[in-house]
């Protein structure tokens, strides 16, 4: 009952910085239910993992290889999570994953927005 779409996915070189955005739309009910808004990628050949990830009053919290170099907010009038990301390293190169979970614990997922980072 939510859709997820993600933007702002690119190709970048090592070292540069690139910032994701994912909005949700849905009946005003369904976006009330919101509680989580996160991000996971996917790189070829690896599991999908958590990026980042907040709950409903913002608190953030990230995997150990992003950390203090990825930032995670989320805007709740516009229903949106963003994701900015500073020096990216070739293994950032992923699919990035929007992923809203529903204080009932259901999940939606986007369809993904590629990262590349090469030089």
């Amino acid at each position: 009952q939510l859709q997820l779409e993600e933007s702002g996915g690119g190709l970048v070189q090592p070292g540069g910085s690139l910032r994701l955005s994912c909005a949700a739309s849905g009946s005003i009910f369904s976006l009330n239910k919101i509680n989580e808004m996160g991000w996971y990628r996917q790189a070829p050949g690896k599991q999908r993992e958590l990026v980042a990830n907040t709950t409903s009053d913002g608190s953030p919290n990230y995997s150990d290889s992003v950390k203090g170099r990825f930032t995670i907010s989320r805007d709740n009038v516009k229903w949106s999570v963003y994701l900015q990301m500073s020096t990216l390293k070739p293994e950032d190169t992923a699919v990035y994953y929007c992923r809203v979970r529903t204080y009932f614990g259901m999940d939606y997922w986007g369809t993904g927005t590629l990262v590349s980072v090469s030089s």
